[in-house]
């Protein structure tokens, strides 16, 4: 399977919520909710150029939202079609964010994800990410302790 990555454009607004609703989908059931959030951020964020996705021909598989803050490049969603999870697809738009943060001359990549999450933690770490720290989730919608990890570039 070719993989293109690159900058999502206005046009795959709602292909690119798609895939996100869906991957998320099973991970916010498992912390015990159903997922609501609106997703009413993400066209400024794909203005902003901050939203990337995975494309195979004209079908997303993947997405990768981030913003920019002063120590470095915050992965803020990462989600992959859940008919393609497990296929190296995750650990591919980690490896092609790194290369972006790295060309912006980013000093270091940062994310989280939910302690309960293990095959996620375990991704993370595969890649080079190393934990900085456990804390409740800003939003207090579930009792899970979020996982922060950092990767220094």
């Amino acid at each position: 399977m070719d993989l293109v990555f690159r900058q999502a454009s206005l046009a795959e607004r709602d292909a690119v919520e798609a895939v996100l609703r869906a991957a998320f989908a099973a991970y916010v059931r498992k912390l015990g909710r159903e997922p609501s959030d609106p997703y009413d951020w993400l066209e400024a964020a794909i203005l902003g150029g901050d939203v990337h996705a995975g494309v195979a021909g004209d079908r997303i598989l993947g997405a990768v939202v981030t913003t920019r803050g002063e120590d470095g490049l915050y992965i803020r969603l990462l989600g992959v079609d859940p008919e393609r999870q497990g296929c190296g697809i995750g650990g591919w738009l980690l490896d092609r964010i790194e290369e972006v943060a790295r060309a912006e001359g980013q000093a270091s990549l940062r994310l989280h994800t939910a302690e309960i999450m293990e095959n996620l933690l375990r991704l993370y770490r595969r890649q080079g990410y190393r934990e900085i720290g456990r804390a409740p989730p800003d939003h207090g919608k579930d009792a899970y302790l979020r996982v922060h990890f950092q990767k220094k570039l």
